[in-house]
């Protein structure tokens, strides 16, 4: 499954699916987390020191490669260079997969063990000053889009995406790779604005959206949210010793997590496994190349000097019907 945390900046959703990501890892699962947000804080909320961290290799530094790689010997691609963040597979397109080991997980992904368990960790990169004035931080998420778009995905493997803050997603058609959008949100005015924008831009996309509570300390914070996103509203989560004792770097084992915040993780978790039956990868698909034409004719065809529209496969459905083919 493709899961996605959004969120104001400020309201938890780093936190959120760093914890997620623990509790998947924690029942075997193979997972490949991914930090598509402007601020690079999911490999501390994972463990890893400030040095660590930094040493992270940036996807966004990395783009040619993972392009030249996905390309693979599709005949509607002349070459790496007019591929955008957008292009969407076809026949002769490299695929990938979550357990493989791959060329682009050797440049991009670093593993991060937990409590004995390990994940893969990926991450765009910082907008650095480099970039002030000639680029904008969409350039670096391409590299995740590219990365989704060619992903084929199955039951107990897990894609998690902690992305960047507020509505900025809806740059791109990247709001659409996900089965289930886990929207944090706090309950203040605030709080819950991301999520009517959310809400909104993804009605006519068949977005499965779901908020979780963040910081709720009562019964009024809980009716507040009740009232302002309805049946969206999937669980809630209060205050953590064990958040606390993480941001002071000094986790304890995760298994230490306090019970009422293991089940909502666990709600979260079954929520996600629930999209698997409904997942359409003919509707995947075909979002996948509108996108692609939207963005072709907005700015992709004069920028590669190419007709972007070409590299459409009309043929082709993304699914794990693929998968003994690559």
């Amino acid at each position: 499954m493709k899961i996605a945390f959004v969120g104001k900046g400020g309201s938890g959703k780093t936190t959120l699916s760093s914890l997620f990501i623990r509790h998947l890892a924690a029942t075997g699962a193979h997972v490949v987390a991914v930090d598509a947000d402007i601020n690079q804080h999911l490999g501390p909320a994972l463990g890893l020191d400030e040095a660590e961290a930094a040493a992270l290799p940036a996807m966004g530094d990395r783009l040619p490669l993972i392009k030249e790689h996905l390309r693979g010997s599709n005949p509607r691609l002349s070459s790496a260079d007019t591929m955008i963040k957008t292009t969407p597979p076809g026949e002769g397109s490299r695929l990938l997969r979550v357990r493989e080991d791959n060329p682009v997980y050797d440049a991009c992904a670093r593993p991060v063990e937990l409590d004995g368990d390990t994940v893969r960790l990926m991450v765009t990169g910082p907008f650095t000053d480099a970039d002030l004035g000639v680029s904008c931080y969409h350039s670096k998420t391409g590299a995740v889009e590219l990365f989704l778009n060619h992903l084929v995905d199955g039951p107990d493997e897990y894609v998690v995406v902690d992305m960047t803050a507020g509505s900025d997603s809806f740059a791109s058609g990247m709001f659409t790779r996900f089965d289930i959008t886990f929207l944090v949100a706090e309950p203040t005015r605030k709080g819950v604005s991301v999520y009517r924008q959310y809400k909104e831009y993804a009605a006519d996309y068949g977005v499965v959206l779901k908020v979780v509570g963040n910081k709720v300390q009562g019964q009024d914070d809980l009716d507040f949210l009740r009232a302002e996103v309805g049946d969206d509203l999937l669980v809630t989560v209060g205050q953590s010793n064990w958040v606390r004792a993480l941001e002071k770097g000094r986790p304890p084992r995760f298994e230490l997590l306090e019970d009422v915040n293991r089940r909502a993780l666990h709600r979260l978790r079954t929520a996600a496994d629930a999209t698997y039956e409904l997942r359409d990868w003919e509707r995947y698909t075909r979002q996948m190349v509108h996108f692609h034409l939207k963005n072709a004719r907005s700015w992709g065809n004069e920028r590669t000097g190419a007709d972007l529209a070409a590299q459409v496969d009309p043929s082709f459905v993304l699914g794990e019907s693929l998968i003994t083919l690559v």
